[in-house]
């Protein structure tokens, strides 16, 4: 690949990226580029440590320029993550500490074809007389050229020539303060660059700050609403509604953050601007999101669209009335209405459904409770607990208890260990509290430090493949859920007239 108008300004570069030294791409530029995952980035290249608009080459001040667009990643240099840095002849750079590697060679600078010089540039044939070439001498050559070679010279030859080489100091001191002129702006352009980056990380951390000690402030009030769950009192109720009130005024500025963030990041698409939203409703950070989570959600959200699975679910669920019931509980416990979605993974809202054996007995029911879980949350075991049929005296078969069981279990996981992450949550009703919180116990009782994307960073190899399905199976449901017209489906959201007072 290279540019249809080459700069003859500038020497050209040849590039070769890849993540297999064999198999490097190669391209030649003799003009500026970018280096990113979406369309429109001259050098594109799919892979997780590679940002929207990763960085830019360009040829400015006589040489070859590497700039981070405030990558995710960075851009890494013999193991340094720089900002911005020049090219000599030659540079190796990864993007990302681990992502793929780019070779840049500076090429030497290549004659200008005597086809594209302007015509007052192309060197006249001298003319013949007689058989034998005449030179004429020039009146630059006569007056302004300083010539040692013995030949009289005239007082106004010299006048010219004095004059002329003023002109020449003049010029010189002219360019001099334009060369400085450009640096000084250059210096400038690249010091609000560098200041416009620092206030941007500073008020990314700030947010991130902000976030944690929303998250803190969650786990604070769902466990004060345990304490005053059966008390008669107003003191602890008058508790909950200033430390809700707090947390209202805290997301509001948390939003002011994002905003000012926004102003110079990457433009996310609608799709991706959903997804960070529905994270957010779900606990976790969207500004600690490893790179790949967008591209993992967009993967799950096709397997729903490939399947009539998510039609089928919801009318039944619409048709028998279970999306107000389910939504409301949950909403009453202070958790997100998308808990509702759970249901859905776990039986397509099937209420009489039996699941496989398992060690710890049949699940059953729309939530999937086994004997034990259910019998903890106050649902009575029917005569067929070790038989996988339907057994109507069974309480996990009563899907209005079974809700109500549902939503206390969570709470509790919610509000305790998995510290209000709903995708922990997630994790752990399917894969096992008791596996899970083992897990979450090696990591520091706070929310910035305890939540899903470090246990996909600690042990993604311990997360049993199930158990990962169906975090992201259900965040990316939630998501088509919010808008599914967005994604195809010809319904609106179910939650969308559900009391959220």
């Amino acid at each position: 690949m290279s540019n249809t108008f080459p700069n003859y300004g500038a020497p050209a570069l040849r590039l070769r990226i890849g993540i297999d030294p064999s198999q490097m791409i190669e391209y030649r530029f003799n003009d500026t580029f970018k280096i990113g995952r979406i369309e429109g980035c001259e050098v594109r290249f799919e892979n997780p440590h590679v940002s929207r608009q990763h960085c830019t080459i360009a040829y400015a001040n006589g040489q070859w320029w590497i700039q981070d667009n405030n990558s995710a990643n960075g851009i890494w240099i013999d193991g340094q993550r720089v900002q911005t840095v020049a090219i000599g002849h030659a540079v190796q750079m990864r993007l990302g500490a681990e992502g793929p590697m780019v070779q840049i060679i500076v090429e030497a600078i290549a004659a200008m074809p005597s086809a594209q010089l302007p015509i007052a540039q192309k060197p006249e044939p001298a003319p013949v007389v007689g058989g034998q070439t005449q030179v004429i001498q020039s009146y630059a050559e006569r007056y302004l050229t300083n010539k040692d070679d013995g030949s009289p010279v005239g007082e106004r030859t010299m006048m010219i020539r004095k004059a002329f080489t003023q002109v020449q100091k003049k010029q010189r001191f002219k360019y001099l303060w334009v060369v400085a002129a450009l640096v000084v702006l250059l210096a400038g352009v690249g010091g609000f660059a560098y200041y416009r980056d620092q206030q941007v990380r500073k008020q990314s951390s700030m947010a991130q700050e902000l976030f944690y000690s929303m998250k803190s402030l969650d786990v604070d009030i769902a466990n004060v609403e345990k304490l005053v769950a059966d008390s008669t009192g107003t003191q602890g109720a008058d508790q909950i509604r200033k430390f809700r009130e707090r947390r209202r005024q805290m997301e509001e500025q948390y939003n002011r953050y994002l905003d000012g963030i926004k102003d110079h990041d990457k433009k996310l698409t609608e799709e991706e601007k959903l997804i960070f939203r529905v994270t957010r409703i779900f606990g976790e950070c969207e500004l600690n999101a490893p790179p790949e989570f967008l591209d993992e959600i967009k993967k799950y959200i096709g397997y729903w669209k490939s399947s009539p699975r998510f039609r089928i679910a919801l009318t039944r669920a619409k048709d028998n009335n279970y999306t107000p019931t389910i939504a409301r509980e949950f909403l009453d416990r202070g958790l997100p209405p998308q808990f509702f979605y759970l249901a859905m993974q776990e039986s397509n809202f099937e209420e009489f459904i039996s699941g496989p054996q398992t060690y710890m007995g049949y699940a059953k029911g729309m939530w999937q409770f086994i004997p034990k879980t259910g019998v903890q949350y106050g649902l009575t075991m029917g005569p067929l607990v070790e038989e996988p049929r339907p057994d109507p005296a069974d309480d996990r078969h009563n899907w209005r208890k079974a809700t109500v069981a549902a939503s206390r279990y969570i709470k509790d996981i919610y509000s305790t260990e998995a510290q209000a992450s709903g995708l922990l949550v997630m994790a752990s009703y399917n894969w096992g509290e008791h596996k899970v919180i083992p897990l979450l116990k090696t990591l520091p009782a706070n929310p910035r430090e305890r939540n899903f994307w470090q246990i996909l960073t600690k042990y993604r190899d311990k997360l049993p493949k199930e158990t990962y399905d169906y975090v992201f199976y259900i965040t990316s449901a939630a998501v088509i859920g919010e808008n599914p017209r967005m994604f195809g489906f010809d319904f609106d959201n179910p939650l969308a007239n559900v009391d959220k007072r």
